[in-house]
């Protein structure tokens, strides 16, 4: 039995003798030959030349030799023949397919713009700001019904994406020994990020019956035919740091407000900057620092600021007894006397002088007290640590063994002070073992009676610096608009201002590895707020601070209750 799937006569036979109307080849569209049935009965020297032949007709259609070699079939073109391996008519029907399959994709996509459901997710965009592709993108997954159309439009376009893939394998396959080459358009997959682009399009450039392009890094359109009619009005992008709060509600593309730590200006958000505080609080002196050196030296009056001295133990000008520890301040008392008024202080002086052949050697511990309260609010002064200074002593020329104590601060290491406690030890100075070192001892722990231990006295004590401008009350009332903010924005701006306070009293704290929190000192005692008020404070201040662009909080370390 022969059978046949393919018209054209065989040349061997006429149809009538057949057992039926049919041939004796079967041809895939792919050049794949099935032979069958009238080989078999041909002579074995024949077979081979028959089947060469019947190929060579089917497939190259008598213009080439058919030849198949490590897997792959072609025809072997003759001269008249170039183009035999190109089946032209497979070819046009292959890319008339494709180009019905790029006309069915873009109806698709046409068609999803047109749909109700696109049409209602952009009239329920908000149109008082700017939306960026990730505002969009939000707003895209809250809308159930336009995520449930745009997964219909994926899913048409995957089936259809696999359908122009199969077609496009086939046209490879029917001309890769084509002179020329098959024209392949291939339909562009549009994702998720397109449409973002798509939508914002839409919305910021299509005017005048014009859709151009929009582009979010340059906020501009690129219109059809390089015009410029399709650019809509562009409105305030609302976020944070330097972008708006919101938009002005006359007029879209301006700022209306700004997020914490920026200020409006002409529309725009921009970093906001504290006033100066010498409303609140002073912290510089008209001195230059050359003259306050050369003041310093001289232990200028001029820079002497005058304290009252109290001691238990002592008084100025008295002879004492110095095998013990003596105690004494010298204290401004502010609260009572200079309300109005904060002290820096730059130096310290203190005239001591020792009785004949004494063999005691004064130390000194000094602690400062920056704003009031108790004596354990006060911080020691690291003399001759970490390159702080250290005392100066100068010989004076008197009948009694009397010496200046100098300690100089300066601009660099001045601070706050409202009190300066002094604690005055003694040490015995000895020849050491060797004679060429000196040994000190307590005298306490020096046992030789007949030893003259001698007698000191402390002439004057002098205090160097200078007073500031301090408005107690013009501070209380930046406080209370931490509450009770007189206008809009006026809570942040109080805000900022103590922020800055803060920040510039904490940098005069002493050298160490932290910053002391010297400003709640301030608070504590020239404000006479609670500690409970401080503590709220310092809170609302830290949690500001956090907020501000290019800030860096610092840790403190407390001294004041």
């Amino acid at each position: 039995q022969v059978t046949e799937t393919r018209t054209g006569p065989l040349g061997c036979s006429n149809y009538d003798n057949l057992d039926s109307v049919s041939s004796v080849l079967v041809q895939s569209p792919e050049n794949k030959i099935q032979l069958q049935g009238l080989q078999v009965i041909l002579p074995e020297y024949l077979q081979e030349h028959f089947v060469q032949a019947a190929l060579s007709y089917i497939a190259c259609n008598s213009e080439g030799e058919f030849i198949c070699k490590d897997n792959d079939c072609w025809c072997q073109c003759g001269p008249k023949f170039p183009e035999c391996n190109c089946p032209y008519m497979d070819i046009q029907a292959m890319e008339e397919n494709l180009l019905r399959i790029s006309e069915t994709w873009n109806a698709y996509n046409t068609e999803f713009e047109e749909s109700d459901e696109f049409k209602l997710f952009m009239k329920r965009l908000p149109m008082n700001y700017f939306l960026n592709t990730t505002t969009v993108m939000h707003l895209w997954t809250m809308d159930s019904n336009f995520q449930r159309r745009y997964e219909q439009l994926e899913n048409s376009m995957k089936q259809l994406f696999l359908k122009a893939q199969k077609t496009v394998h086939k046209l490879f396959g029917l001309s890769k020994r084509c002179h020329k080459q098959p024209l392949i358009r291939m339909p562009r997959q549009r994702s998720s990020k397109y449409w973002l682009n798509r939508i914002q399009s839409f919305l910021y450039c299509n005017e005048n019956g014009l859709l151009g392009s929009f582009s979010e890094d340059t906020h501009t359109c690129t219109c059809p035919n390089d015009q410029v009619a399709c650019h809509g009005f562009l409105p305030c992008t609302v976020g944070d740091g330097s972008a708006c709060l919101s938009c002005a509600p006359d007029n879209r593309t301006r700022c209306g407000s700004c997020n914490a730590g920026y200020m409006l200006s002409q529309g725009l958000c921009k970093p906001e900057v504290a006033e100066s505080t010498e409303h609140y609080i002073g912290f510089e002196t008209d001195l230059q620092d050359l003259e306050m050196k050369y003041l310093l030296q001289k232990t200028d009056r001029r820079i002497e600021v005058h304290a009252i001295f109290i001691s238990n133990d002592m008084r100025l000008n008295s002879w004492f007894d110095p095998s013990w520890r003596k105690r004494m301040l010298l204290t401004l008392k502010s609260n009572k006397y200079k309300s109005s008024l904060v002290h820096m202080i730059l130096g310290l002086s203190l005239q001591i002088c020792l009785t004949k052949n004494s063999t005691l050697e004064p130390v000194l511990a000094v602690y400062v007290n920056p704003f009031g309260g108790s004596h354990s609010e006060s911080w020691f002064m690291p003399v001759n640590e970490n390159n702080f200074p250290d005392w100066e002593r100068t010989k004076l020329d008197l009948p009694l063994q009397c010496y200046n104590w100098t300690l100089t601060l300066g601009n660099k290491w001045k601070t706050f002070f409202e009190t300066v406690h002094i604690y005055l030890r003694s040490r015995i100075k000895s020849n050491g073992p060797n004679g060429n070192e000196s040994i000190y001892y307590e005298p306490l722990e020096f046992i030789d009676p007949s030893r003259n231990l001698g007698y000191m006295k402390i002439n004057n004590i002098q205090v160097f610096g200078y007073s500031m401008h301090f408005d107690p009350e013009a501070i209380r009332d930046l406080i209370l608009q931490l509450d009770y903010p007189y206008t809009q924005g006026s809570q942040d701006s109080a805000l900022l201002q103590l922020l800055e306070i803060r920040d510039r009293v904490n940098k005069l704290s002493p050298p160490g590895q932290r910053r002391l929190d010297l400003f709640s000192c301030l608070l504590r005692h020239r404000l006479k707020l609670s500690t409970s008020e401080v503590v709220r404070i310092q809170s609302a201040l830290q949690a500001f601070n956090a907020k501000l662009p290019n800030t860096v909080d610092y840790d403190t370390t407390k001294l004041c209750s």
